[in-house]
């Protein structure tokens, strides 16, 4: 291991590192903040970069604050990046970032990106999570190296009625690999799912109100005590989510999220507008009180037959089951406007020149990932799509993660 050497901080990275150079080396530094001055220790070199911890911190940020968690900082927890970092600087750096990933990765110039959007509750607001199981039968996260996980007493970003199901039931007998706590937007709506090594759901049992279900190797859920699904109530509508299916973690988030894309669609009334990656049917359900038809498009049957439930009394929608890939080779219609939610990879290559040949006059790009996101901007640009603005919402409090909105329209 190299001598320590003193480094300057002079940037964020995605990913969460401070950076600063050291001998013509970018040096990535975790848990270190722009404007200090460390003492730092490489440990890992790459070709042209390196990773370092901190030695000793010669000049803090007066952005550094002491995080409240036990089991946060080098070595341990990795399921937060930023509780060092003050609240309004977290919302900073995240639009810093996205500008950074649009720049370098999409080659955007000069990409217009709003302030963040701030989270109402910076901590307590996961209504799930999923913690790994020890063969102890503890529960924790994988640390920040991920060599080990980290056995959790207390989460500070859980919402506090599933911080009480996590003191409260045992898992010791149970042969789980994973386990996630969730919960509607009724706090007594609670339910843990256990993602079992193979396909015989145990016998489980619980002596206060929780309903609970398994999912198998296959991934198909099986509904063991109480209900099969929590709902969330958004914008006076009910969504229910069946155990397994994707639903934002952050649900008051979720609902800037879809004020958002509704804005950046200006719909007048007959469009018709493709719904990509549409889960239970979050944006479907909006844009239909607004356009003339929406075909909406799941590849999850769990998540298709919640859509199918929550979407019941609506007459101008279709719901599509398959992958995007597929179905985008398939469509017919002419398209006015599209929504896609893709998970962290992105949407690819494919389907962008899938989307393009389809030429809708605008989408709506939703990201949680903003290098995959530059990556797509950057090859909608190719193929004659401008990037417009970007909104980046803070869903993940306390981490580097970073959902954004965005408009992309056919450039004249």
């Amino acid at each position: 291991m190299s001598d320590p050497f003193e480094l300057e901080l002079t940037g964020i990275a995605h990913g969460g590192a401070a950076v600063g150079r050291h001998d013509g080396r970018v040096i990535f530094v975790p848990y270190g903040l722009p404007g200090e001055r460390i003492r730092a220790q490489i440990t890992q070199v790459k070709d042209r970069f390196a990773y370092a911890r901190i030695v000793e911190i010669i000049t803090a940020s007066p952005d550094r604050v002491a995080p409240p968690c036990q089991h946060f900082g080098p070595g341990l927890c990795g399921g937060c990046h930023w509780q060092h970092v003050a609240y309004d600087r977290q919302l900073e750096y995240k639009r810093e970032i996205v500008i950074d990933q649009l720049e370098r990765i999409g080659k955007i110039r000069a990409p217009l990106v709003h302030p963040t959007r701030p989270s109402p509750s910076p901590w307590g607001y996961r209504h799930q999570m999923t913690f790994t199981v020890t063969p102890e039968g503890s529960t924790g996260f994988w640390s920040d190296d991920n060599s080990r996980v980290v056995p959790i007493e207390r989460c500070h970003i859980l919402r506090p009625s599933l911080a009480d199901v996590y003191d409260r039931i045992d898992l010791a007998s149970l042969d789980v690999s994973r386990i996630r706590f969730q919960c509607g937007s009724d706090s007594e709506d609670r339910m843990v799912i256990l993602e079992l090594e193979g396909d015989d759901p145990p016998e489980v049992e619980v002596d206060f109100p929780l309903s609970i279900n398994a999912l198998t190797a296959d991934n198909e859920p099986a509904n063991l005590i109480g209900s099969a699904h929590v709902t969330y109530h958004m914008r006076g509508r009910d969504f229910r989510v069946t155990a397994g299916g994707f639903f934002q973690v952050n649900p008051s988030m979720a609902d800037a999220l879809v004020e958002e894309a509704l804005a950046r669609l200006v719909l007048k009334g007959d469009e018709t507008v493709l719904d990509l990656y549409s889960g239970v049917g979050l944006f479907t359900a909006f844009i239909a009180e607004r356009c003339g038809l929406v075909i909406s498009v799941e590849s999850f049957p769990p998540a298709v037959t919640d859509a199918e439930a929550n979407l019941a009394e609506l007459d101008n929608v279709e719901i599509i089951e398959g992958s995007v890939e597929a179905v985008l080779g398939n469509l017919s219609e002419r398209i006015d406007a599209v929504v896609a939610d893709p998970p962290r990879a992105g949407l690819g290559n494919a389907v962008v020149e899938k989307l393009v040949r389809l030429k809708p006059a605008r989408i709506v790009y939703v990201s949680c990932d903003p290098a995959t996101f530059a990556r797509d901007c950057g090859r909608f640009a190719q193929l004659g799509y401008r990037l417009i603005d970007v909104q980046p919402l803070d869903m993940f409090p306390q981490t580097f993660h970073i959902e954004c909105v965005a408009t992309l329209e056919q450039a004249l």
